[in-house]
C-alpha cells in the first residue's frame, strides 16, 4: 500500500505541475499552421471497440492480464493523438479485492488564463466482467457495448481536443477500472479530486451507446435528467434535440449506477451519463454475445460528432452554463 501511495502522488504531481505551468503562462502563441479538421468516423470507433472486446482480452476483468492489454492499447491511443508535451497521460492505481488495477487519465490543459483552472471530465469505464462460466460454448463476456463503446466515445473526444486544442477550460479524460466491482475506480478518482481541491466544472460520462434507440425524438438520454440543466445546454449548443429524458432511467435509478455518481456525490457538481441502452434495444447486457459486430458504428459516430461541438462551446463559454438543480 505504501508503494501504491507513492505512485498516486507522482501521478497527481504531474497533474498539478501541468496546472501550475499552465497558470503561469500569460500569452499563448498562435499557430501559423491551418487548423486540423477532425471528424470521428465509424471505422475509428469500430476499431477501438473491436480491439477492446476481442477474445484475447478475456472480458477485461479488473486485475487480469486482459485489462492490462486494454490499458496498454488505450495509453497508446492517447499518446498517438498529440505531440504536445503539456498533455499528461498517466495511470491512477488502486487495489480492489487484493488486485492492483488503475484508472487511465489524460489531462488536456485549457487555453484561457482563467478558465483553464476549471476542469471538464469526460468519463467511461474500460473494465468488464471477464468470463461467464455458465455458458459452455462461449465463456468470454466481451463487453462491446458495455463499455468498449463508451470508451471509444471518450477516446474520440480526447483525440479531437488533443489535436485541435480548442478548449479554453481544461479537459480530463478519465477511463475507469473496477466499475463492475461497484464503481470502485470512479470512487477512488473522486476522492482524489476532492482531496486535491481540483476545481471540477462538470462531468460527462459515457455508458452503453452502441445501439440506437427506437421511436425517440432524441439520439441519447441523460441519466439524472433533472439533477442539472446539462441536457438543455448541450441541446442548445448542438442545435438539435440530442439528449432527452428516458423514464426507465429514472425508474431504475441509473443516475447512481454509473461512474458519474461518485463524482457528483463527492464534489456536488453536475455529473451525468449519456447512454442509448433503453432496456428494449439490446438483449446482451453482461452476456457473452455482447460482441463488436452487433453494434451500430454509424449511429455512434453521429452521436459523437454531434456532441463534440457542444462540448467545445461548453469549454469556451465565459460563464458556467451548466448548473445543478434542486432535484437529484
Amino acid at each position: 500500500m505504501i508503494v501504491m501511495k507513492k505512485k498516486y502522488s507522482k501521478a497527481l504531481l504531474l497533474l498539478l505541475v501541468a496546472l501550475a505551468i499552465s497558470a503561469c503562462t500569460s500569452k499563448l502563441t498562435k499557430s501559423t499552421e491551418p487548423a486540423e479538421i477532425i471528424e470521428i468516423t465509424s471505422d475509428y470507433l469500430k476499431n477501438i471497440v473491436t480491439v477492446l472486446s476481442a477474445d484475447d482480452l478475456k472480458g477485461r476483468k479488473s486485475g487480469t492480464e486482459g485489462i492490462e492489454k486494454a490499458a496498454i492499447f488505450i495509453e497508446n491511443e492517447l499518446n498517438s493523438y498529440t505531440k504536445k508535451n503539456d498533455i499528461n497521460i498517466y495511470r491512477e492505481p488502486f487495489v480492489v479485492k487484493e488486485l492492483e488495477t488503475y484508472n487511465i487519465i489524460s489531462f488536456i490543459p485549457g487555453s484561457d488564463a482563467i478558465l483553464k483552472n476549471e476542469v471538464i471530465i469526460i468519463g467511461a469505464h474500460y473494465d468488464h466482467i471477464g468470463e461467464n462460466k455458465t455458458d459452455s460454448t462461449d465463456t468470454i463476456a466481451n463487453g462491446a457495448n458495455d463499455n468498449a463503446a463508451g470508451v471509444s466515445a471518450a477516446l474520440a473526444i480526447a483525440k479531437y481536443f488533443s489535436k485541435t486544442r480548442n478548449n479554453k477550460r481544461s479537459i480530463m479524460v478519465a477511463l475507469f477500472s473496477a466499475e463492475e466491482f461497484g464503481l470502485v475506480g470512479s470512487k477512488h478518482f473522486a476522492r482524489n479530486l476532492s482531496a486535491q481541491n481540483i476545481q471540477v466544472y462538470c462531468m460527462i460520462n459515457f455508458e452503453m451507446i452502441g445501439i440506437p434507440m427506437q421511436t425517440k425524438e432524441y439520439q441519447a438520454y441523460l441519466t439524472g435528467f433533472g439533477s442539472s440543466n446539462m441536457a438543455e445546454v448541450i441541446n442548445q449548443h448542438a442545435d438539435m434535440e440530442l439528449l432527452g429524458f428516458l423514464p426507465q432511467a429514472q425508474e431504475y435509478n441509473l443516475f447512481k449506477r454509473s461512474d458519474n455518481y461518485p463524482v457528483f456525490n463527492a464534489l456536488q457538481v453536475p455529473a451525468q451519463t449519456i447512454s442509448t441502452f433503453d432496456f428494449t434495444n439490446y438483449e446482451y447486457y453482461h452476456h457473452v454475445e455482447d460482441e463488436a459486430e452487433k453494434l451500430d458504428y454509424q449511429h455512434m459516430a453521429d452521436l459523437v460528432n454531434n456532441l463534440i461541438p457542444a462540448i467545445e462551446k461548453i469549454s469556451q463559454s465565459k460563464i458556467q452554463e451548466i448548473k445543478l438543480t434542486v432535484e437529484n
